[in-house]
């Protein structure tokens, strides 16, 4: 069965909607012949329809030639019935609803209808591969492909073997999916699998900032994407996705751990799914909505910059504002406004630590460099004159300003730090290969660099001291350090390395 891969040429695909089209027209595109087969008659004939008009999109748009379009489209072969006859088809993928026993008739019945060296696999996203298949005669001939939507665009599948699922069949369905020009990761059959797993990581630890009352959703979405990078911040990605989606996959992964406290979701979703407050699909949700056009206030308008001298601990920061214009001093004589970086630690703890008077103490987050938008923390026994000060003295640069409430750390080390934690505790329970952890992350969340790589960049021991103070600060076992993390720090390791195992004396 070594070379299944190869010859692999007939594919069924039971269900016919969204995602089921999709790996429709990736397969027939690929060469395949793919037979369409659905549980309502007239769905088949309307998949035939819309790929043929998909494909000839292609061919509009010069990316794809007439012929192949064609040949591609010849390729399709309605069947209707899922359970025809199937001895004649090798591989046989079901893209229906998230229902474990309706998955599971299902391929009881494609069982007995299929030969017995036709593999089976379910697009399951969020199910047991190893429950679904507890139904077969024959478990171990099952095995998760999970396509992202929209397929032909998103490149990224999970392959997911259930624990019986035979050895040598991961690596054969990597291969078909190689072929097929997308990109595989093998995931353990585990909550979330990678993707939704990893996805935790951004997701949870913005709805404990809001919970906290440290800043509002747009506001955490700006810093998001102007000091991490992100395409999306996590409250616009939240209303994307569907707040009544993303909480069902937030409770469902947080009780398939058993209630790991990382993963720990926020109170703050239910009423809001329970209010109808979904996001983008019924227009309101973090944000409002109209014609599907995000609606925001705009930033706040900075005070002038101040006569009154700044002093500031980080030379960049000192120099940025020099640039500016602004008089910046080297010693923290009274009146100055005072300004700390700090670095997995609240302003208050940062100033106490320097030996500063609080009441002209403000934070600003080293975190980007000072580059694309500046944050400044404000915490309960701040001047409000001096508050107003440091203020107008970063708006000076021209960059935007965000201003939030004090916390344990800042926003974007809290949320950074999250996310390579939870990527940590993946690698670290062998869930999945580093690699295929930034791959998984990469593609199919959109993040600019994978979790692991991103925390090298970062530092590594900058991650765990953020984590450490976050942890000593709130006192909550949601920031313990991976000792994934903890350990490759100590041994000067880096976070992409799995390093030696026992497996590597064993093979000698």
């Amino acid at each position: 069965m070594e070379q299944w891969a190869k010859q692999v040429g007939t594919l069924r695909v039971i269900g016919t909607g969204v995602m089921g089209r999709g790996i429709i027209q990736l397969a027939a595109t690929a060469g395949l012949t793919v037979e369409l087969a659905d549980a309502q008659p007239d769905a088949v004939a309307k998949a035939v329809e819309q790929v043929g008009g998909m494909l000839d999109k292609l061919t509009a748009k010069g990316r794809m030639t007439a012929e192949d379009a064609s040949a591609a489209k010849a390729r399709l072969k309605p069947v209707g019935d899922p359970f025809a006859p199937a001895g004649h088809v090798d591989l046989i993928i079901e893209a229906i609803r998230e229902d474990l026993e309706i998955k599971r008739t299902l391929f009881a019945g494609l069982e007995r209808v299929s030969g017995p060296d036709t593999v089976l696999a379910t697009n399951t996203s969020s199910l047991s591969v190893t429950g679904i298949g507890a139904g077969l005669t024959d478990p171990s001939r099952l095995v998760g492909l999970h396509f992202f939507n929209p397929v032909p665009l998103m490149r990224l599948v999970e392959v997911i073997p259930g624990a019986r699922t035979a050895p040598w069949l991961p690596a054969a369905a990597a291969d078909l999916v190689r072929r097929w020009g997308h990109e595989p990761v093998l995931a353990k059959d585990a909550p979330g699998f990678l993707v939704n797993h990893a996805g935790r990581g951004l997701g949870t630890e913005a709805l404990q900032i809001l919970a906290e009352g440290i800043a509002e959703p747009a506001e955490v979405d700006r810093i998001a994407r102007d000091v991490l990078g992100l395409k999306l911040g996590p409250f616009e990605l939240l209303d994307l996705t569907g707040l009544d989606v993303s909480h069902a996959v937030l409770e469902s992964i947080w009780s398939g751990f058993h209630s790991e406290p990382r993963l720990r979701p926020s109170w703050l979703t239910k009423p809001r799914v329970e209010a109808g407050l979904f996001g983008r699909k019924n227009g309101e949700g973090f944000y409002r909505y109209e014609d599907g056009v995000q609606q925001a206030d705009p930033e706040p308008e900075a005070p002038a910059a101040p006569r009154t001298p700044v002093w500031t601990q980080d030379d960049r920061l000192g120099s940025l504002l020099a640039a500016a214009g602004v008089d910046v001093v080297s010693d923290a004589y009274p009146d100055t406004v005072l300004l700390v970086s700090p670095l997995g630690t609240s302003t208050v703890d940062a100033a106490a630590a320097s030996g500063l008077p609080a009441s002209r103490v403000c934070g600003v987050d080293p975190f980007g460099g000072y580059e694309r938008r500046l944050t400044l923390s404000v915490h309960p026994g701040l001047d409000p004159a001096s508050g107003r000060a440091a203020w107008g003295a970063l708006a000076a640069t021209g960059l935007p300003v965000t201003v939030v409430r004090d916390s344990p750390a800042p926003i974007a080390q809290r949320l950074l730090a999250s996310i390579v934690n939870t990527a940590c505790f993946i690698a670290g329970q062998r869930l999945a290969a580093p690699a295929d952890i930034d791959t998984a992350v990469r593609l199919g969340l959109g993040y600019p660099h994978g979790p692991l790589t991103w925390g090298e960049e970062a530092g590594a021991g900058v991650v765990l001291r953020i984590l450490r103070g976050l942890e000593h600060g709130t006192g909550d076992p949601r920031y313990r350090p991976s000792p994934w993390l903890a350990e490759r720090v100590s041994l000067g390791l880096p976070l992409t390395w799995t390093g030696t195992t026992p497996a590597d004396l064993l093979r000698g």
